[in-house]
């Protein structure tokens, strides 16, 4: 079980990167990742950028150069964060933004939530990674819960992206902390 206290004093004795403390919480979709971000959020007392808020069903990693443009080098940089939030209601399958922007205040610790948030191009810039797992099965079975079964073709399509993915940036390999969230019912 983690203890989100020890976790937070872990981050909390790493160096801050700019002024800020930055914790990436990664791993593949349906794994429990923002759960554990909010969970983490709320005893920190920090905000949570969330990366579906850039990414979409067919592009899974064009999204990176927005959120290092517009979240990252404005953080590093000790400025709020201010982008345009996916359109998931009335474009689920596009990859159109609201056109209203969201604005992320500047804080001294800020969670990054989302497939690839720990990616090695971004490393060197967090101040804690973690790696959130289950079972493929079990994590496509929440995401089937959770969007549909008519979202399966896409769900495993987007499985296999994440394989590739992660297998050739060693992402895992490269976190503070990894956590299992298998369900031992199945």
């Amino acid at each position: 079980m983690v203890v989100m206290e020890e976790v937070l004093a872990e981050v909390r004795r790493r160096p801050a990167v700019g002024g800020i403390r930055l914790v990436g919480v990664d791993g593949p979709s349906g794994s429990g990742k923002s759960t554990f971000a909010r969970r983490l959020a709320a005893v920190a007392g920090a905000p949570v950028i969330e990366a579906d808020d850039f990414l979409s069903w067919g592009d899974f990693s064009g999204w990176w150069t927005r959120f290092d443009q517009e979240v990252l080098g404005p953080l590093l940089s000790g400025r709020d964060a201010r982008y345009r939030v996916r359109d998931w209601q009335r474009d689920e399958f596009g990859s159109s933004l609201r056109p209203e922007c969201k604005v992320v205040r500047w804080a001294p610790l800020t969670i990054l939530d989302g497939v690839t948030t720990t990616r090695r191009a971004i490393s060197d810039r967090l101040a804690y990674r973690v790696w959130v797992d289950a079972p493929r099965r079990q994590r496509l079975m929440r995401g089937l819960a959770r969007d549909g079964e008519d979202h399966r073709d896409r769900w495993l399509r987007w499985q296999d992206e994440e394989d590739r993915f992660f297998g050739d940036d060693a992402t895992r390999s490269r976190a503070d902390l990894v956590i299992d969230t298998t369900d031992p019912a199945g």
